[in-house]
């Protein structure tokens, strides 16, 4: 992302691990290895390969400094080394020792790390980006396991999927390689260690130095957080040994062409096969494509090869030589909104004489991604980027994921997060710079989740003078990420960041990319910027801080001196990453990182540092985000003063909610612009790794606030949306069929809760992906500063299937443009005052609720049914209803504590509603997150007093 650019220079972060550099050892005594005359063969990287095991994932490592493991490389890795009083770290769930303070953690090390300070109490601070500057991380660590030998005659390869950092690599007392070669997360290196081995046990021992990313292609985390203070050094990725006989397959996928009427699909599947011995080696390779579900026939082929002495040679079956790989009727992979996600099998295997020596396994989907520029003007001459999924256009909506903060890989977070990404709507994920392991991409494909990965900003890959060793570990880098990503139907596009390649960074990495067959698309930067072979990118980014939310409905102002389009208004083109700023969690969860301390001065010392936003300690000004003052302004001037913690939150939520919500409505709205639609918008960000208040839509807790739930809304796969440019009513069909039978109604009501205006369209019929504008226009109040609501009832013969509550003043939040305009937030020449609605009148709101065994989106084994009915005998309206799912007992009291089931998705909330109205939430949850209580839900509202219900 793009947001510490003071000198326009920026840098780029890239990708993910897997290519392969060949060097052999040519006796035990030897220090230097030399590079092979032969290439090795690339083992597949989730171990899809039987010839192919991470190291450590039985006995786990021993980590320590070099300050106190000061024997050097030759001892530390001998066998039967004394590892006594080292750490003992065990693999997370991607296979990976991890980071050094990952180590630290695993054994005791600064328990409750994220509450409060406790990070930089227990280990310091770093407050810029760069080299690490903090004495117990200063000097190179150690990661040391042992492992097995494989039976005397095998081939031996270590494969080092990256380091953040570099690293010097032993082997059984023998340096096999130097940090001159082993540099960078992503860069995927490979050794032959045959000679080394010995019967029994054998030691592999990583001395990983100091990451630097403003000198090495690693990654960092830019302003998005406090900066891990051990800068993330250490192994995210796994270690692993590949053992084989006289020949070895691996590098197995499938390159597809598929017809534009999706009526058949010509697959080509190509595999490496290397012959590790001194002689020439035949062999049958046999490949199977295995469709998915349980009725499909396989397709297999095979054919004889014949591999040269100590060197690799690619298989390819093309449909032209084996017709049976030309599929007709294909099973088509789609967005989770528009259809399934059917996933094909490719097995490969390599047999001599009947008897198979290796195999490989692996998904992947078939479906077509187009990339095109479009709506060309004089904002974005050469157009803006846009996407079709299978020939169909959709605006893209998402948000930039943010790893664990010290690079843990749990895969059961990573299905809780994707059930919260579906509960809120929408379609993609940015990966920029930090890429992710294999079983993330996995579940990504399984859930139908767009992806799109790239280059970071902000570091050394945006440096534009490289040494010949740098150069060529970024093609490898590209290589390696190329080989992950090719068969992942989820990923649809890779980008550069801020700054476009350079013309020999282009071509490094294109070169790398295509050795992989990974053919993108690929995009020159997130900004509006072009490459000498890609082009213009059209794309642009910001703003990132607080906008009101008709900020986003802005179509007319441009920085006209920065043609990047950087902060360059609203909801026109494709904005690559942007949001209105912080998000302030629920209490519930504020309660579980803040000290008494830090919630004091959240809400009454607005330019305060707050830790949990980042290591900016200064004021909003520019791209400085450590504090939230911005918003506290903006929540003073439009809702009135806080007079507690409490009301701060609630106001907060209110103002996340609308503003979130504003930003994906007026994307889809103007989706249909003729001359500069709005093409995709991704949300900076998505989630943190950390428990946070600056840009995330879900807390790493899963907290679900006011700006979720105004995404949520947004959303909404069938919706009806007001239009804060024109005053009209937008309904949208995002999901994957055709609509029939809708009309929309309109209720302009006061403060007091009268009924101003009810209109009700006529029927109407939507395809998929369409957006029908101006449907209806409400009759809202005309004297300046009155406050007003506006609902919007969708409903689909005669069934309500959408409801959508908006609060306005008719004195309207005004930007000054001239000084907004090229910054990351908007100055404001006055606030919309909406301060009445602390004088709503109280209402009076019914709850009942019901527990059964349907699974919800996380995968839980439960589910709550909650319906809210405002009750009131009076006009009030029940404003912002929030219910939540909390452990307590069987007569409804709540247990003391902590009691909320963080487990819980909500399908909505936050909702409102006037007397005589009903709305059903429902909420997945796990049954052990109740540790054997009874799920009771809370209900409380702006102006309802809170309630506890038996969710029985």
């Amino acid at each position: 992302m793009a947001l510490t650019r003071l000198p326009r220079t920026g840098v780029l972060v890239a990708a993910a691990c897997l290519a392969a550099v060949s060097l052999t050892v040519p006796d035990h005594t030897t220090h230097s290895p030399t590079p092979s005359a032969a290439p090795v063969a690339f083992a597949d990287p989730a171990t899809g390969s039987t010839a192919v095991s991470n190291l450590g994932a039985t006995g786990g490592w021993r980590v320590l400094t070099s300050a106190t493991a000061t024997q050097g490389g030759a001892a530390i890795s001998t066998p039967g080394f004394s590892t006594t009083n080292w750490l003992s770290v065990g693999n997370d769930g991607g296979g990976a020792p991890g980071t050094e303070i990952n180590a630290l953690l695993q054994n005791g090390g600064c328990p409750n790390v994220f509450v409060s300070t406790t990070m930089k109490t227990c280990f310091g601070q770093m407050t810029k980006v760069g080299a690490e500057s903090i004495a117990q991380f200063s000097t190179p660590w150690w990661y040391r396991t042992d492992f097995t030998a494989p039976p005397a005659g095998q081939d031996a390869k270590l494969i080092l999927n990256g380091v953040v950092g570099q690293a010097d690599v032993w082997v059984d007392g023998t340096e096999v390689a130097t940090s001159a070669t082993v540099s960078g997360d992503y860069a995927r290196n490979v050794f032959d260690v045959t000679s080394l081995l010995r019967s029994g046990t054998n030691s592999v021992a990583i001395e990983v130095y100091p990451n630097n990313p403003t000198t090495m292609l690693t990654l960092d985390d830019v302003d998005w957080t406090q900066i891990p203070p051990d800068n993330n050094t250490g192994i995210q990725f796994p270690v692993q040994l590949q053992t084989a006989g006289a020949l070895v397959i691996g590098d197995a996928h499938v390159d597809q062409s598929t017809a534009a009427d999706l009526s058949s699909s010509a697959l080509t599947v190509k595999a490496a096969v290397t012959n590790t011995t001194t002689a020439a080696q035949t062999g049958t390779v046999s490949a199977t494509v295995t469709p998915p579900g349980t009725g499909g026939t396989p397709v297999t082929v095979s054919q004889n090869v014949t591999v040269p002495a100590g060197s690799t040679q690619t298989v390819s079956f093309t449909p032209t030589a084996f017709p049976s790989l030309t599929l007709a009727s294909p099973q088509i992979w789609w967005p989770y909104q528009l259809g399934a996600q059917p996933l094909y099998t490719l097995a490969t295997s390599v047999a001599q004489s009947g008897t198979t020596l290796n195999s490989t396994s692996e998904t992947f989907g078939i479906r077509t991604v187009t990339s095109y520029l479009t709506g060309a003007s004089t904002m974005a001459p050469s157009g803006v980027r846009a996407f079709k999924i299978n020939n169909v256009p959709l605006v893209v909506r998402g948000g930039g994921w943010d790893p664990d903060l010290f690079l843990r890989y749990d895969p059961a977070d990573t299905a809780k997060q994707i059930g919260l990404f579906k509960a809120m709507g929408v379609n993609t994920i940015r990966l920029e710079g930090h890429l992710m392991p294999a079983d993330w991409y996995q579940q990504m494909d399984a859930a139908g989740i767009l992806v799109n990965a790239g280059y970071q900003c902000c570091d050394f890959w945006e440096n534009t003078s490289y040494t010949t060793a740098q150069q060529a570990d970024y093609q490898l880098t590209a290589q390696s990420l190329g080989q992950i990503l090719r068969n992942h139907p989820s990923v649809f596009s890779f980008q550069w960041s801020d700054n476009a390649p350079t013309a020999t960074q282009e071509t490094l990495a294109l070169n790398g990319f295509a050795a992989a067959d990974y053919t993108g698309p690929f995009i020159s930067s997130a900004e509006y910027n072009s490459s000498p072979q890609l082009g213009a990118s059209g794309e642009k980014e910001g703003p990132y801080d607080w906008v009101p939310p008709n900020y986003w409905y802005d179509t007319t102002h441009y920085p006209s001196g920065d043609a990047t389009l950087t902060n360059a208004g609203g909801s026109w083109g494709y904005d690559s990453e942007q949001s209105a700023g912080n998000t302030i969690p629920t209490l519930d969860s504020i309660n579980r990182f803040l000290s008494a301390a830090d919630q004091t001065a959240l809400w009454q010392s607005p330019s305060a540092n707050q830790y949990h936003d980042n290591y900016e300690g200064t004021r909003h000004t520019g791209y400085h985000f450590g504090t939230n003052d911005n918003l506290d302004t903006a929540v003073t001037d439009r809702y009135g003063a806080p007079t507690s913690l409490a009301q701060y939150v609630e106001e907060a939520q209110v103002q996340n909610y609308e503003d979130t919500r504003a930003q994906f409505e007026a994307f889809v709205d103007h989706s249909t612009n003729a001359a500069q639609p709005s093409t995709g918008t991704i949300y900076w960000q998505l989630n943190k790794g950390w428990p946070t208040m600056l840009w995330s839509l879900w807390n790493n807790d899963g907290d679900q606030a006011g700006a979720f739930f105004g995404a949520q809304k947004a959303n909404r796969p069938l919706h009806a949306l007001y239009a804060l440019d024109n005053n009209t009513v937008t309904v949208d069909n995002l999901g994957g069929a055709a609509q029939s039978g809708l009309t929309v109604e309109a209720k302009v009501y006061n403060t007091a809760g009268s009924v101003l205006d009810d209109q009700t369209s006529g029927t109407l019929s939507l395809a998929s992906q369409q957006v029908q504008n101006k449907v209806l226009t409400p009759k809202i109040p005309t004297a300046a500063g009155t406050v007003y609501f506006v609902e919007l009832l969708l409903r689909q013969n005669g069934v309500l299937v959408d409801r959508n509550v908006y609060w306005n003043n008719t004195t309207t939040d005004a930007v000054n443009w001239t000084k907004t305009i090229g910054q990351p937030q908007a100055s404001m020449s006055s606030y919309a005052n909406l301060s009445a609605l602390r004088s709503l009148a109280p209402a009076t709101v019914s709850v009942t609720a019901a527990t059964s065994n349907q699974a919800g989106p996380n995968g839980s084994d439960k589910l709550v049914t909650v319906t809210v009915t405002n009750t009131s005998t009076t006009p009030a309206v029940g404003f912002f209803l929030r219910a939540d799912l909390r452990r307590g007992t069987a007569s409804g009291t709540e247990l003391a504590g902590d009691n909320e089931l963080q487990s819980s998705i909500w399908s909505d909330n936050d909702v409102t509603l006037w007397p005589g109205e009903s709305e059903t939430l429902t909420a997945s949850y796990s049954s052990a997150d109740l540790q054997g209580a009874t799920p009771v839900v809370s209900l409380s509202g702006w102006n309802v007093a809170k309630t506890d219900t038996v969710a029985g």
